[in-house]
């Protein structure tokens, strides 16, 4: 007899943890993702949808990523560390320490690039050290205004007119507080070519980008 009620209880143990597997996956798995989702498309659509940059129906970019720029017309982002560089699909830093040997030698070659490109100002660190996403789609005030002469050299501009076009795009802090002064590049970037086109050998920069 009692080996009859273990078997019973056995039964309805498996029962029960059947039906709360198949609960719970319904719930968290099914229904609380398609929530957050439509709440999302409800309230927060451009971010939700990654921000998306289309020109001519072609994605060029998104406001919340990071993307190379080589021509140098433009603005430059931090340095990555996510995948090959700027990999969506592979975010991540160097993961070295401050001590680390690479790390600095990496960090002390990108001051000796910079200096090279603007030697009468201090080089902002985040212009020599990669973000923690590999992705940061904003750079320093400083860090814009640093590649202001030579932007405005390739595009035969004055710098008064890059510099104030940095300052148009620089954003503050977030409610007044949070967060630190930025500048988004790739929007930059887009704001400098509906003003100055860029020179035939600087066209399609973002022709590279893989999405």
């Amino acid at each position: 007899m009692k080996g009859h009620w273990n078997e019973l209880n056995v039964g309805r143990n498996l029962v029960t943890a059947a039906l709360m597997t198949f609960v719970t996956t319904l719930l968290l798995g099914v229904a609380y993702p398609l929530g957050i989702t439509a709440i999302a498309q409800v309230l927060f659509p451009a971010q939700a949808n990654g921000q998306l940059v289309v020109r001519d129906g072609q994605a060029i970019g998104s406001r919340l990523i990071a993307q190379a720029f080589s021509s140098p017309g433009y603005f430059r982002p931090r340095p990555s560390a996510a995948g090959a560089g700027y990999d969506a699909a592979n975010s991540g830093g160097s993961q070295l320490g401050p001590t680390n040997r690479r790390l600095i030698e990496n960090v002390k070659a990108n001051v000796e690039t910079a200096r090279k490109e603007n030697p009468n100002m201090p080089v902002p660190i985040d212009l020599v050290t990669a973000s923690a996403s590999g992705l940061d789609p904003h750079l320093s005030p400083a860090a814009a205004e640093f590649q202001v002469p030579r932007v405005a050299r390739e595009r035969g501009l004055p710098e008064a007119a890059v510099r104030a076009l940095v300052a148009a795009h620089t954003e503050g802090r977030q409610l007044g507080f949070l967060g630190e002064p930025r500048v988004n590049v790739l929007e930059l970037n887009l704001a400098l070519d509906a003003g100055h086109r860029a020179r035939p050998a600087e066209a399609g920069p973002y022709a590279s980008m893989k999405r």
